[in-house]
């Protein structure tokens, strides 16, 4: 079971899109073209890469957490939502839905907010972010049978952008990162576990399949579009 639960969120073809869209962003980085944008998210250059490839890695791999009660659907399946085709992972029996986490979409994305909420002192702002995000996916998240809970890819880029430069200029960049990441996670997977279990989907997986374009996305494009405005490098509070 185990290796049926390892498997790419997109299809290959949309997926090697983000592969060569990292790849765009390590020339630009290494041309110290970008360099000063991830310097205002309070990560080198190096960092920064091991970021981004740790992150589209890591989206093969997910832990499984539970298995909740339901009837499953036919595996191997692509799924249509909003331009972005979802992979329903080849299974061969599971007696229901197995709830995973995924590394790249959830894990590496938590444990960057929390060094960054800690580095920055960001309390008030980066829970203000999150919750706004959250809220404002959770309206848009769409249950979809087989995948499980997918958001329209840009909705978390765009409105995490705007709100980043609304709470503070000087630390757009990390609230970027942090609201739109872990708002995403909270609005579109945690709040709506109650609904998995009846979409028929083999795996569901937190940060996985359904979220993982828009979180990625968010990772890489609103940290720069809040970066590149922002007046200097953020100072941390301590």
């Amino acid at each position: 079971m185990d290796s049926q639960l390892h498997y790419l969120p997109l299809t290959p073809g949309l997926f090697s899109i983000l592969v060569l869209l990292v790849a765009g962003l390590i020339i630009l980085i290494q041309l110290r073209i970008l360099r000063y944008a991830y310097m205002r998210l309070g990560v080198g250059p190096g960092a920064a890469l091991l970021l981004l490839v740790g992150s589209l890695v890591g989206s093969y791999f997910n832990v499984p957490i539970t298995i909740l009660p339901g009837q499953t659907v036919k595996t191997g399946e692509i799924v249509d939502f909003f331009g972005m085709q979802y992979v329903v992972p080849m299974v061969a029996r599971y007696p229901g839905t197995v709830l995973a986490v995924n590394i790249g979409g959830a894990v590496i994305p938590t444990l960057m907010s929390i060094y960054l909420v800690l580095r920055y002192q960001l309390w008030a702002r980066a829970a203000i972010a999150v919750i706004v995000i959250a809220l404002i996916i959770h309206a848009s998240a769409t249950p979809v049978r087989g995948v499980g809970i997918a958001v329209p890819v840009f909705v978390p880029v765009v409105i995490t952008a705007i709100l980043a430069f609304i709470l503070s200029r000087e630390y757009a960049a990390p609230l970027a990162y942090i609201g739109g990441s872990m708002g995403t996670l909270i609005g579109a997977d945690l709040t709506n576990l109650g609904h998995i279990s009846g979409l028929g989907a083999p795996v569901a997986s937190i940060g996985g399949a359904g979220t993982f374009d828009g979180i990625f996305l968010t990772g890489i494009l609103a940290v720069l579009l809040a970066g590149i405005a922002s007046p200097a490098r953020p100072r941390p509070s301590w």
